[in-house]
C-alpha cells in the first residue's frame, strides 16, 4: 500500500487531474499526469463499475497500487491518476507493472538508464 502522503483521495483532486492533465492510453489502462507543487508524487486509482463486481474492482486497485509502490522510485514527481479499463480484471501483477511502465515510457516520463 502507498504511503498516505502519496495517495489522492478527494474528488476535486481527481477532477483537477482529469481536466488539466495529459492523458496516455494503453489497452488496459489510462494514465493522467499533471505537474505538482509538492516535492513528492501523489497517485490515485479508479476502476469503473463496468469492470466486474466490487471484489474484482478492489483486486485491480490493489494490484495497481502494488505495481506503483514497487516502482515509485522510477516516477518523476507529478500527480497521477490511473484508470483501469475493461479487460484489466484478467491481469496479474507482472502484466499490470509492464503496462504501467509502458505508459510511463510512452509519455516520455520514464527514461531508464541501461548502463550498469
Amino acid at each position: 500500500m502507498l504511503d498516505k502522503k502519496n495517495r489522492l483521495k478527494k474528488k476535486k483532486e481527481f477532477n483537477y487531474i482529469y481536466k488539466k492533465g495529459n492523458a496516455f492510453f494503453c489497452k488496459f489502462f489510462t494514465m493522467y499526469v499533471v505537474k505538482t507543487k509538492y516535492p513528492f508524487s501523489q497517485i490515485g486509482f479508479t476502476v469503473s463499475n463496468k469492470v466486474g463486481n466490487s471484489v474484482t474492482r478492489h483486486r485491480i486497485k490493489r494490484l495497481m497500487s502494488e505495481a506503483i509502490r514497487q516502482n515509485l522510485n522510477l516516477l518523476p514527481v507529478n500527480n497521477y491518476v490511473f484508470v483501469a479499463r475493461a479487460g484489466s480484471e484478467e491481469l496479474g501483477l507482472n502484466e499490470v507493472t509492464n503496462n504501467f511502465l509502458y505508459l510511463l515510457k510512452k509519455s516520455g516520463l520514464l527514461k531508464l538508464n541501461n548502463e550498469n
